[in-house]
């Protein structure tokens, strides 16, 4: 195939740089297998120029072959986050302490931690009461009475 001087692999590799940018446009892992099998067609029809129907089933089984091949790979060695927790924002405050700033009443209140104030589930609690964010269910935080032992972490009290 020959359009003015533009063979058909220019128009396969072009295809394949065209998916491989718009890939670093789009959210997601989607136009990368695309743009690896654009590529290869673009080689395979580089070195020995099928016609316009072969290239095209060529395509479509290298597309298939790279995304099927991907994503048994992805499944057997997920990649690891440095970070699990970075866009788990309530996954980040367990452990954290709050102030309950509307009493807790038969397991439901609201507390302050930070500059937020976020629903609560736990035991009954008065408010102005100092809890430990143990977890979360939705958007509602699992928080604990916290109980501070008497003395620990201050100066031993001496002679008066």
């Amino acid at each position: 195939m020959d359009l003015t001087g533009i063979e058909a692999w220019h128009v396969w590799i072009a295809l394949g740089l065209f998916l491989a940018g718009l890939e670093l446009l789009v959210p997601g892992v989607y136009f990368v297998w695309l743009a690896i099998a654009a590529l290869a067609t673009g080689v395979l029809v580089f070195a020995a120029e099928p016609d316009l129907v072969m290239q095209i089933v060529s395509f479509v089984f290298l597309a298939l072959i790279a995304v099927f091949s991907a994503k048994r790979f992805l499944r057997d060695s997920p990649i690891k986050s440095s970070d699990p927790l970075l866009n788990n924002r309530m996954g980040r405050l367990v452990g954290q302490t709050a102030t309950v700033t509307q009493p807790i009443m038969n397991g439901s209140g609201r507390v302050k931690q930070g500059d937020s104030e976020w629903l609560a589930s736990g035991p009954d609690l008065d408010k102005g009461a100092h809890v430990r964010i143990t977890g979360n269910e939705g958007g509602t935080m699992l928080v604990e009475p916290l109980t501070l032992i008497e003395d620990e972490g201050t100066l031993p009290a001496g002679p008066a």
